[in-house]
């Protein structure tokens, strides 16, 4: 169970030194994913090429290789850090992650019907994100009774659809013949190849849906104390429940639509957070989205430096279960 306590004004300066540091990190990390590669940059070369001066081959490698690929690192892991940390808040359990209410399975099945019959692969981001918010439909839909949307029930619906739309995708890859290895890439996770198109595609429901998801940081703070008590003090659990669930929706669907399924960064995020900050939703929302890119951002570079790329979601899965299995000794030690 999280439990919220209120901010201590103490902590202001501590929290603006984190979000100072962490945004450091993240320009550091940026650096080296923009100057390291099959291509190695010198800073100079760096500076160069964004400023469209020297070698026109630095140009292209910088502006259509890996600064787009950057960019969909940092969305993708802001979206994912930002809407685990709403699906805990919202079910008040640190083990919520984002696909907990299925929303990757739906997003999942229908990719993978696509690879399977080899129809429109073009149109393989839009049909994730339009599977992934049918699917919180779907499952909101099945949680929903004449006294509104009860956790019990919104968590045992996402677990029945998730078991069954992921029995449907395993049937499906059965079908994916030659493109099985493409389908199992993006089921895993992976930002190869992706460029400014899949950016451009994301980055205005990213960036509104984690400022939305930052205005609700004082609802989230109450509804932690309790369905009673948050309701005493003016919260409508019906309409925060739907809102905190469809921008999380919203944000995993934009993730998901463009680097496949990646766990464990909706996950940990949160939980890193918690430790800097408390359980202040105020400030655990924009320092997960910070936190998240960072992670994500690192994760794919050390998918890449090697000789055979590997997919961002198992890198993700090596650094997040140590990680993962470190928080929980730590919680019950």
């Amino acid at each position: 169970m999280i439990t919220t306590i209120s901010t201590n004004p103490k902590l202001s300066i501590r929290i603006i030194t984190l979000l100072i540091l962490i945004m450091m990190l993240l320009l550091g990390a940026i650096v080296l994913s923009i100057s390291l590669g099959t291509v190695q940059l010198t800073f100079a070369e760096l500076i160069g090429a964004l400023l469209r001066q020297g070698d026109s081959i630095n140009q292209t490698i910088v502006w259509d290789l890996r600064l787009p690929r950057t960019l969909a690192a940092i969305l993708v892991g802001s979206s994912l850090g930002v809407a685990g940390a709403l699906m805990q808040g919202l079910l008040r359990n640190g083990l919520a992650d984002p696909f907990l209410l299925g929303i990757s399975a739906g997003a999942g099945l229908a990719a993978i019907a696509l690879f399977a019959f080899g129809a429109l692969l073009n149109l393989i981001p839009i049909a994730a994100w339009i599977g992934a918010v049918a699917t919180t439909i779907v499952v909101y839909g099945m949680a929903w009774s004449v006294n509104g949307i009860a956790i019990q029930r919104l968590i045992l619906s996402g677990v029945a659809v998730n078991a069954f739309f992921g029995s449907i995708s395993s049937v499906l890859l059965l079908f994916a013949d030659e493109r099985i290895q493409v389908a199992l890439n993006w089921l895993i996770g992976s930002l190869n190849g992706r460029g400014w198109q899949e950016v451009n595609s994301i980055a205005p429901y990213t960036i509104s849906g984690i400022i939305g998801a930052c205005l609700l940081g004082r609802s989230l703070n109450l509804l932690a104390l309790g369905d009673e008590l948050a309701v005493s003090l003016g919260v409508s659990l019906k309409y925060s429940r739907i809102t905190i669930g469809a921008i999380s929706a919203l944000l995993t669907a934009c993730a998901v639509s463009i680097s496949g399924l990646i766990g464990f960064i909706g996950l940990i995020i949160p939980h890193v957070v918690r430790l800097l900050v408390a359980n202040d939703y105020r400030w655990i929302l924009p320092l997960s989205a910070l936190t998240g890119g960072l992670l994500m951002t690192i994760a794919d570079t050390i998918a890449r430096l090697g000789t055979v790329e590997l997919p961002v979601g198992a890198v993700t899965a090596l650094l997040g279960a140590p990680l993962f299995a470190y928080l929980l000794h730590r919680r019950i030690n």
